[in-house]
């Protein structure tokens, strides 16, 4: 097996161990919310958690980023790096506290205001430690993914069923597994001898600036492009509409694992191997089977949607009505998956401003489509918006790495999946007769398509080892 092929397969192994086991965990929580939480406590703890992913990037100046991509270039001074990264947050939440007369005055969480500026602290922190770490120690980043989830589920417990504490024990859940994450790392990796404010230099800290400082508003478009139908189904309908919506966004998180787990190794193999003179061909391959494994995944959701919404929300009928939001958030969920694959070509060149440009017209679409959509179809116009606003980033992507590295696009299978997805959703929400079996046939037929082109690439690299 190539050696770029071997470490790309090598760090995915060792990211599953970390993020699968996590993130499934995690998900497997979900049921144990529904039944703690009313509709409308699952949409406001939602909101508070999609506002403080917001604010995280924000407040530490998307220096997480720049942690990460620097980290893995040797040329840099590790220690120079993470001391940069802890300046720049300590700086970024100290501006941050002037902000809290204006988040007083939102009234959905300003009840939970103290709560939120807690939680973006240590989320700041906790995201620079697991950066730096993931770039030195991928071993130690994996077994804190596991350890993160063992916490989460241990405060749950502990804030939502002993003490019943119902909003406030979620975020503080979330917030005590992550400061335990940030003291872990800390005491192993041995982090505080990478910090060194003597060693804050120009030559480090102001590229790192500039290279991170776009990826800012880029972050807040990723997010208007994710999140802003939350709000606008709150506003629009209410907050357990909202709650219902969450719920749905909880099937396509299975396909964002896997591509989550993938996108993990890939950037680092992207990074290590950008002076390949294959490069080209590295990607065409490994984004050719990552679509196919995703189309695949994501008609299996489709065709379970009803099942999966059913346990999750352990058959309760008011929460039941969210597996009509699911077909279209899968296919969103999807071209989400792929768009954030070809940014990993402006990771590797360096291109956070074309990264920019791309989420704010992804951000543009998403509210333009929501205010169109929403009043029109309700939530289900809110999936859709997402969706065709991630399409449409998509096909800009698509045309702007090609100018980076010349890889190849199979639009044709693409639109072909697109379609079958798409028809596969219809088939479903409608309810047409003999759903189920449509649905199943469909599947089948997305089998075959995606498959065979998986399997070839798996038998070239078997072969390749062999050799």
């Amino acid at each position: 097996m190539e050696r770029k092929y071997k470490k790309l397969f090598s760090n995915t192994i060792i990211f599953s161990i970390g993020t699968f086991s996590s993130k499934i965990l995690v998900f497997l929580l979900v049921p144990f919310y529904t039944y703690h939480l009313s509709e409308a406590e699952y949409g406001t703890v939602d909101l508070i958690t999609q506002t403080a992913n917001l604010l995280i990037p924000l407040v530490s100046l998307g220096i997480a980023s720049a942690v990460l991509r620097f980290g893995l270039d040797n040329a840099y001074n590790k220690k120079a790096v993470f001391t940069a990264g802890v300046s720049a947050i300590l700086f970024g939440f100290v501006v941050f506290l002037f902000f809290i007369p204006l988040l007083l005055k939102v009234k959905i969480i300003n009840a939970y205001t103290l709560l939120l500026y807690i939680y973006v602290f240590v989320g700041c922190f906790r995201l620079l430690c697991t950066n730096f770490v993931r770039a030195l120690y991928p071993r130690l980043y994996a077994f804190d993914g596991v350890l993160c989830t063992v916490l989460v589920i241990f405060f749950n417990i502990l804030y939502l069923m002993a003490f019943k504490l119902g909003v406030v024990g979620y975020v503080l859940a979330t917030i005590c597994s992550d400061l335990c994450s940030v003291l872990f790392l800390t005491a192993i990796a041995g982090l505080t001898r990478f910090v060194d404010f003597s060693r804050v230099k120009a030559k480090v800290f102001f590229p790192m600036l500039r290279y991170a400082l776009p990826l800012i508003p880029a972050n807040v478009f990723w997010w208007i492009t994710h999140v802003s139908d939350r709000y606008m189904v709150t506003y629009m309908i209410d907050e357990s509409a909202n709650g219902m919506y969450a719920l749905a966004y909880k099937i396509p998180t299975m396909i964002s694992i896997v591509s989550t787990i993938f996108i993990e190794a890939w950037q680092l193999s992207a990074v290590v191997e950008k002076n390949d003179p294959k490069l080209a061909k590295f990607f065409t391959d490994v984004f050719s089977s990552f679509q196919s494994l995703l189309f695949f995944g994501g008609s299996g959701c489709i065709m379970l949607c009803k099942v999966l919404i059913y346990l999750l929300s352990l058959g309760k009928p008011s929460y039941y009505i969210a597996w009509k939001y699911v077909p279209i958030l899968v296919m969103a969920t999807c071209f989400s998956c792929f768009v954030t694959f070809l940014g990993s070509v402006y990771i590797v060149e360096k291109k956070s401003v074309t990264s920019f440009v791309t989420t704010l017209l992804g951000a543009v679409t998403n509210i333009l489509m929501n205010l169109l959509l929403v009043p029109k179809l309700g939530v289900n116009g809110a999936a859709l918006a997402t969706m065709i606003s991630y399409i449409t980033v998509y096909c800009v992507r698509g045309i702007s790495t090609r100018r980076l590295i010349p890889m190849k696009f199979r639009s044709g299978k693409t639109l072909l999946n697109l379609a079958l997805l798409g028809g596969q959703s219809a088939v479903m929400i409608y309810e047409i007769p003999y759903c189920y079996l449509i649905s199943a046939l469909i599947f089948l037929v997305v089998t075959v398509v995606n498959l065979r082109g998986v399997f070839h690439t798996v038998f070239h690299l078997l072969q390749k080892r062999k050799a």
